[in-house]
């Protein structure tokens, strides 16, 4: 592994993009201060360049050459959470080009947990901007193979560091007028911020120009049309004899298959959201007419397990005619 970092260092400290593990999911990394690498990114990925990207540094110490003017609840989040799934929204020091940033005063920061994360990251000794490592709006890659499919023509290196211990995204939080504001639900519940600083304010609607990643209504997406069932064991019984693969949390309700995915046999939402997008990885490539997931407890990363659900879904369903039905927020 660490000749592989030392690829991976060599490659990024020439201006080179790469794939990279963290807890979350795994990255498509470049060097901050490079500009023209930072861009590479839009163009592998086919990102818009009003969605900003987060940064990644090794240590707390390091927060201040990213963020300026950092709120005390920050530095209480930092201290509690890091390193770890939970992205800070600051004031950026001017050192931080605006490609990074979407042109926004502000900036994403956190530190990944993964050890060959913190190992490249302590290896280049520059911050590494580093969006989900995937097609822009696809469902993100949890795993090494997920990335050679999707980006391996594109990309000179994917430095593995096997499966991704969380599977979903991190958790965004913002500040306005010093205060906390949820951008992004993710890795770490709501609940948990809350019992660390007090009651926060929320604002995860989709917005034209997103104050963080994640915002947008449509994301995470496979290309099989996808929906979300609050009725599993009916919509099971209904599509049974069709072309249709099913994401199932619920224990006992159906063996495991090719086209039955049970992410949890203890319903682990921990565990669920571990298995989450293999499963969407998985089934996409099966060519089912479309995909049907369980909606998850809302409770806990429950939570933002629905949202990852919810912004894959890029159709809705007549539920009479099992049709396909125009969705005007897609349109």
């Amino acid at each position: 592994m660490t000749e592989q970092i030392k690829k991976a260092s060599k490659l990024l400290k020439a201006g080179n993009v790469v794939a990279i593990p963290t807890e979350t999911v795994y990255g498509l990394a470049a060097n901050i201060f490079d500009e023209k690498a930072v861009k590479k990114i839009f163009e592998i990925k086919g990102r818009p360049l009003f969605n900003p990207l987060i940064v990644h540094i090794k240590s707390i110490e390091d927060l201040q050459n990213v963020a300026t003017n950092i709120p005390p609840k920050a530095w209480i989040l930092a201290n509690y959470f890091w390193p770890g799934p939970l992205t800070l929204v600051l004031p950026k020091k001017k050192t931080i080009p605006y490609v990074v940033t979407a042109g926004k005063e502000t900036v994403g920061v956190r530190i990944p947990s993964h050890p060959v994360a913190l190992a490249l990251l302590e290896e280049v000794d520059f911050p590494l901007a580093a969006p989900s490592a995937n097609p822009f709006g696809y469902i993100s890659p949890t795993n090494a193979a997920h990335v050679q499919k999707q980006l391996g023509t594109k990309i000179p290196f994917i430095l593995d560091g096997g499966n991704c211990e969380k599977g979903i995204e991190s958790t965004i939080i913002g500040f306005e007028n010093d205060e906390p504001v949820l951008y992004r639900v993710g890795a770490i519940s709501k609940e948990a911020i809350e019992k660390c600083i007090g009651q926060i304010g929320s604002k995860t609607k989709a917005v034209a120009t997103p104050e963080a990643p994640g915002m947008l209504s449509k994301h995470y997406s496979p290309k099989t049309p996808f929906m979300v069932s609050e009725s599993i064991i009916s919509d099971i019984e209904k599509y049974k004899n069709q072309a249709v693969g099913f994401v199932i949390f619920s224990n006992g309700i159906v063996e495991t298959s090719e086209k039955f995915i049970l992410l949890t046999k203890t319903e682990s939402l921990d565990e669920a959201a571990q298995n989450l997008y293999a499963a969407m990885h998985q089934l996409d490539a099966q060519g089912f007419d479309f995909i049907i997931a369980e909606k998850f407890p809302e409770t806990g990363i429950g939570i933002s397990l629905n949202d990852r659900l919810s912004r894959a879904q890029e159709v809705e369903f007549d539920k009479e005619t099992q049709k396909e039905i125009n969705n005007p927020n897609n349109s």
